[in-house]
């Protein structure tokens, strides 16, 4: 690697980084953009983009500087995306200025311009095509279900990511009428007119969730959760026992558009967040399975099949007074450090955050380990009979007063992989047959210090985001993302 940053050295360069390791000697994180969401919390208001100050120098540090809501109302905002990021450095026309916001519930996408004034977002105003457009100047770049129904035949939306193409791609979870339907929406990364289907007609995977691509291996791998009718109103363990939760990835033909190989997860329940590793020669990576609380490694064959191995294993603990008489961690989240030498992710029922050195891919070592609230806290209602981790259940998590409803759940690193930040909302439904204390009180946003040299997490006492106090009422805070691009929003070619 270059000693000096190429980034700086690059007069007519694009958006991102060379390269992931070029992407760690980036500036710090100063702005977080997050969504907040209502539904289900019984306050009648929009969901918005929140802004935070995450810039230690500055007087309004930790605090939310700005709220853009969305002009709709029970739309689930959950995870964003951009307009371009690094799989389009080398275009010196492309500008990360853009957040696209998919909807989960109501299938709706609204695109944010963060690039006018990064601390003050506002809904993204279209310029009109030639010769006709149903948008005038004045009008929100906001694209409604019914146009990605008519053309895609696909709805409940859920991760976005920026192609080299130029244009943006959008999983989802179902078809129009909340049967699940694993597609991909298109859409142009400069109009944001829906374009239709990536994958070929009638080539969508039965389930839908996350996905990652790897061009120089010509792959994609996306994930699966359930069908948007069985996620609506929450969790039943009887879907689980009828087999209406996910257990496969599916193997994408990434010049083709089509399904090659369907992977099934020997005790991988509902593979939810999937990362491959941010080397783009690398053949392997990760994915987090929720239910069965493990981690699988899936990596490329001589043949050019495609095999998964789990790797980490977090097991259950047997409890009282809970809704099922063993307790899964719930892996909902995993991030992988640009340099490809730590595993980090959040168990949301369990409530610990955990660091595993990835050196070795097939034998991920346990760097750190830090609780930050979840179910099994002292003085809860559940009771622990029997666990094999702990010889006690671990205390309420209080910062700066504040006692911590819900466990750690989205997770977003640094550029240089210090620090950590962590949302404790999952999605509204879950939220609020789990942690209903969650709906009353609000999620918050935390602070990790990471030791990077032995491994290591330690909360910062100092940082909180209170979601509770919002003007308008306690908020659900998700997904993270700062205006540079981070670890789970870049893919490199």
């Amino acid at each position: 690697m270059p000693t000096v940053s190429a980034a700086t050295k690059c007069g007519s360069c694009g958006p991102g980084y060379p390269t992931p390791l070029e992407a760690m000697k980036g500036p710090r994180e100063e702005l977080v953009y997050l969504p907040c969401i209502y539904r289900n919390t019984g306050i009648e208001a929009p969901d918005y983009l929140a802004t935070v100050d995450v810039d230690p120098k500055s007087p309004q540090y930790c605090q939310v500087i700005h709220r853009l809501p969305v002009p709709n109302l029970k739309d689930e905002l959950h995870h964003s995306g951009w307009n371009t990021c690094s799989s389009c450095y080398g275009d010196s026309s492309k500008a990360r200025s853009k957040l696209v916001l998919p909807c989960l519930i109501s299938s709706r996408v609204y695109v944010v311009d963060v690039g006018t004034e990064p601390r003050a977002p506002k809904l993204h105003k279209a310029c009109p095509l030639p010769l006709q457009s149903a948008r005038s100047l004045r009008d929100p770049v906001v694209i409604e279900p019914e146009d990605i129904h008519a053309k895609c035949g696909l709805g409940y939306l859920h991760t976005s990511h920026c192609l080299a193409s130029g244009e943006v791609m959008i999983s989802t979870l179902g078809d129009p009428k909340g049967n699940g339907k694993g597609g991909f929406v298109l859409l142009d990364g400069e109009t944001f007119e829906v374009k239709g289907t990536w994958e070929k007609p009638g080539g969508a995977a039965p389930l839908g969730y996350d996905f990652w691509y790897q061009p120089r291996h010509n792959v994609m791998i996306s994930t699966e959760w359930a069908a948007p009718n069985i996620l609506r109103e929450g969790f039943n363990p009887a879907d689980v026992e009828a087999g209406l939760y996910g257990s496969h990835l599916y193997v994408w033909d990434w010049q083709r558009h089509e399904i090659v190989q369907t992977l099934p997860l020997q005790d991988g329940l509902i593979p939810l967040e999937i990362r491959f590793l941010h080397n783009p020669a690398a053949a392997q990576g990760f994915v987090g399975c929720a239910l069965s609380s493990n981690i699988q490694r899936f990596f490329k064959n001589e043949g050019g099949t495609w095999s998964a191995e789990k790797v980490i294993q977090v097991p259950p603990k047997k409890v009282k007074g809970w809704i099922l008489p063993e307790m899964p961690g719930l892996i909902t989240d995993i991030l992988l450090s640009l340099d490809d030498r730590f595993l980090y992710f959040s168990n949301w029922l369990h409530g610990d955050l955990r660091q595993y050195d990835i050196s070795d891919p097939q034998k991920p070592r346990l760097t750190g380990q830090l609780f930050l609230g979840g179910s099994i806290v002292k003085g809860g209602p559940v009771q622990v009979l029997e666990d094999q981790e702990l010889k006690s259940q671990p205390e309420p998590l209080v910062v700066k007063g504040k006692r911590v409803a819900g466990g750690p759940q989205m997770i977003q690193l640094s550029l240089d992989g210090k620090r950590l930040y962590v949302t404790t909302s999952l999605y509204s439904a879950w939220d609020k047959q789990f942690y209903p204390d969650l709906i009353r009180e609000g999620s918050v946003m935390l602070q990790v210090d990471v030791d990077t040299v032995k491994g290591g997490l330690k909360l910062n006492p100092n940082f909180l985001v209170d979601f509770g106090k919002e003007p308008l009422g306690p908020a659900l805070a998700h997904e993270l993302r700062y205006p540079g691009g981070d670890c789970s929003s870049d893919i490199w070619l």
